[in-house]
């Protein structure tokens, strides 16, 4: 029933399935209802998540993000891009407006630049297309019981790689106030309902997605960025230095040498 693991790595108990957490049943639902043409996996991993739309889009451009290169050759495999920078301070050498859909799954949570981060997202997105958006919740109903007596939540300990903490609640309210002009929700949905295994954790995270131990949004872009997330830190003092990059403009790289289109 339980194992030993390194605190903050993944669950004791062993009837829990780890998979969940990353709600790829729920990606393959929304994305077989878009029309995906170029699709960018922002912490791609293994390519998971891009496979998943080459499965419903196999003629899709699809590029994954990672720091480092050490997924190429199994990205390459796999008829996916891939793209080694640092999401937190580089830009994606991407054209602005050249992207279908941004996927950024279960990686947010490890990044503090999520201001930079959302303004590389939105400034590649095209008018119309669609950021799906998975994060830990920090409100899920294990995490509200073990508040109860005094412990920590377990998706952002100290000892573990995540540094930032996400709800339903707060995640809307960033978006509605810093993007809430050109921005819409056009989805919200649950994965992995702690401590359940999976033929209970599905039908209650479907019921109660509030509280499901990973959360997933899916926003949609309706009307052209004006670099409002750049702005934002010139807004709203933020006690905190934040990278805005080298511009203040929502314009691609200044650099097209090694420019994907």
């Amino acid at each position: 029933m339980f194992q030993n693991v390194t605190p903050g790595t993944t669950s004791r108990l062993t009837f829990v399935d780890h998979r969940e957490t990353y709600g790829r049943h729920v990606l393959a639902q929304v994305v077989q209802r878009l029309a995906i043409d170029t699709c960018v996996d922002i912490g791609c991993g293994g390519g998971d998540d891009l496979q998943i739309v080459l499965g419903h889009h196999p003629h899709a451009t699809c590029f994954g993000v990672d720091y480092g290169d050490w997924n190429s050759s199994a990205l390459m495999a796999a008829g996916i891009k891939p793209i080694s920078v640092n999401i937190e301070a580089e830009p994606l050498p991407l054209e602005n407006e050249s992207v279908d859909v941004v996927i950024a799954n279960q990686v947010l949570e490890h990044t503090k630049e999520i201001y930079w981060i959302n303004h590389e997202i939105f400034r590649t997105l095209k008018v119309g297309g669609h950021l799906y958006l998975g994060v830990p919740n920090v409100l899920s109903l294990h995490n509200r019981l073990l508040g109860l007596f005094g412990v920590h939540p377990t998706c952002c300990k100290m000892v573990s790689a995540h540094i930032r903490p996400f709800s339903k609640h707060d995640t809307l309210l960033f978006y509605r106030e810093v993007a809430g002009e050109f921005t819409s929700l056009a989805g919200f949905y649950g994965s992995q309902f702690y401590p359940f295994p999976q033929p209970l954790a599905r039908p209650l995270a479907r019921l109660f997605p509030s509280c499901a131990f990973s959360i997933f949004f899916l926003i949609q872009k309706t009307k052209p960025y004006r670099a409002e997330f750049i702005d934002r830190l010139s807004e709203v003092f933020l006690e905190t230095n934040f990278f805005r990059g080298c511009s203040m403009s929502p314009s691609a790289p200044e650099s097209t040498e090694n420019l994907i289109q």
